[in-house]
């Protein structure tokens, strides 16, 4: 069994096979000769990104842990998931292109007659442990087993809350292949997949998949599963094209000028999955607010609205300090403010980009108030609002 070093360096113990596996032989050759890994640890386009919290720990710590700040950062009832997933996605989508967002990162894309699963978490917790680490916050809309075939299963990185082991064992019971970011196949292997299954891409790198090119893209982020985070591993967003449609999913990521060199290379997209969750002033480097998620997809489009936005990353689990429901709301101003189309599922609830969307705000009624940045910018082009300091209940629009 694999092990990993203890702050005792003479004691040597098991490493749990949730932490996965660390690259290694020609995998581990292959990184070092990627233009993208350099002084030992692969690198961020735009320059260093911080991935540990900055700041004041005293101040993040009162913020994390004041009992009302922790009180916004839940529903306050139950997650309304949608019935009929399985009966829906029965029917084949009408326009060639669907989209099943699962709850946080996981969403179905049937695209040209072929199924991509992304970053499925099906687990309780995204968490080493079962009985520790950040809870579901509502059921997973359907069974795993239930959801039918899938073509390929597509990873952004290996974090808990992306990367799940007990849901890859299940896939690796099945004849999908997965498409993962340089480093992370070590960690499908450990678990049961077979390497002919895997397609392990650098950025700008595609492999083929029935009739679909999907091409591992850059982002900005970092990696990491064990007490040891060697950066040994590569993190990617992903654009999947097929015949007659392209989508483009953001994994997890920071802000950064490259999602224009990603729209002029690959676009247009007909939707994109963008995260814009569990995003603090504490670690502005790696995960993107509302406005800088909306301002992304934008970028992808060359600056034009176009297409249909599905926020992700957020409502599934606790992850941040702000509170449950502010990406959603907060999204859904920006995105009225610049034009542009995004769906509002609810978990489970498939769409189609072409057909009408879901844009009922559903979240308001389980959420406590949240606080109207938007309205500020608004009044700054001389239309009446509120500071950014003001609170305004879910639904009172």
């Amino acid at each position: 069994m694999a092990g990993f070093r203890s702050p005792n360096p003479g004691l040597r113990v098991p490493r749990p096979a949730a932490f996965g596996a660390d690259p290694s032989g020609e995998r581990m050759a292959r990184i070092r000769r990627s233009p993208h890994f350099r002084d030992g640890v692969f690198q961020n386009p735009g320059g260093t990104a911080r991935t540990r919290p900055s700041g004041s720990a005293t101040e993040f710590a009162k913020i994390y842990f004041d009992r009302e700040a922790r009180s916004r950062r839940a529903p306050r009832g139950p997650v309304p998931v949608h019935a009929t997933t399985l009966a829906d996605l029965a029917r084949p989508p009408a326009g060639g292109l669907r989209l099943t967002w699962m709850g946080h990162s996981s969403v179905l894309a049937e695209i040209d007659g072929q199924r991509v699963l992304f970053d499925p978490v099906w687990g309780e917790r995204c968490s080493p442990v079962p009985f520790a680490g950040p809870k579901r916050l509502h059921p997973v809309p359907v069974p795993l087993a239930a959801l039918g075939p899938v073509d390929v299963v597509v990873i952004s990185h290996d974090h808990y809350d992306h990367l799940d082991m007990p849901t890859i064992k299940a896939l690796a019971g099945t004849d999908t292949l997965f498409a993962v970011p340089l480093g992370v196949g070590a960690h499908l292997e450990r678990w049961g997949v077979s390497a002919d299954r895997l397609r392990e891409l650098d950025w700008h790198e595609s492999t083929r998949v029935g009739g679909l090119t999907l091409t591992a893209t850059p982002a900005r982020h970092f990696c990491g599963r064990g007490l040891r985070n060697t950066q040994h591993t590569l993190w990617a967003s992903w654009v999947v094209a097929g015949e007659e449609h392209r989508v483009y999913h953001s994994g997890d990521t920071g802000y950064f000028d490259g999602f224009r060199d990603i729209g002029a290379a690959h676009g247009p997209f007909d939707a994109t999955m963008i995260q814009l969750g569990a995003y603090a002033e504490f670690w502005p480097d790696i995960h993107m607010t509302p406005e800088e998620g909306v301002r992304a997809h934008l970028d992808l489009r060359g600056g034009t609205p176009g297409g249909v936005m599905l926020p992700i990353h957020w409502g599934s689990f606790n992850l941040a300090p702000h509170p449950w429901a502010e990406p959603a709301e907060w999204t859904k101003d920006a995105a009225e403010e610049a034009g542009q189309a995004v769906a509002f599922p609810r978990p489970g609830e498939p769409f189609e980009p072409t057909g009408k969307l879901p844009v009922d705000p559903w979240w308001r009624a389980v959420s406590g108030p949240i606080a109207r940045p938007w309205r500020r910018l608004r009044s700054a082009e001389g239309v009446a609002g509120t500071g950014r300091g003001d609170l305004d209940l879910a639904g009172e629009r």
